[in-house]
């Protein structure tokens, strides 16, 4: 697969990117150039190649799953500026 001077001009307009004409044609090599390194990733055997999605090993720990939180308004309204009727206040900003 390869793009040609029109393609990146519309591959521009789409990512709202402006690219002046000059610029045109060096992203032209470097697009078929992206591609084609693609292409060859894809001649690439990988049969019996478990995926993996970290190159670690490592399983994560597990915790219970219960509710924890509750019982703290007091102590987290004592950080806000401005606290009114046990909710943070906050100033207006749509009239």
């Amino acid at each position: 697969m390869s793009v040609d001077k029109d393609t990146v001009a519309k591959i521009a307009h789409l990512a709202r990117i402006k690219v002046p004409e000059e610029k045109l044609e060096p992203l032209v090599g470097e697009l078929n150039n992206i591609l084609d390194w693609v292409e060859m990733l894809s001649e690439v055997d990988t049969d019996g190649v478990d995926p993996l999605t970290s190159v670690a090993d490592v399983t994560l720990p597990m915790r219970e799953d219960k509710i924890t939180d509750g019982g703290y308004r007091e102590d987290i309204l004592a950080n806000a500026p401005v606290a009114e009727h046990g909710f943070f206040a906050v100033p207006k900003v749509i009239e």
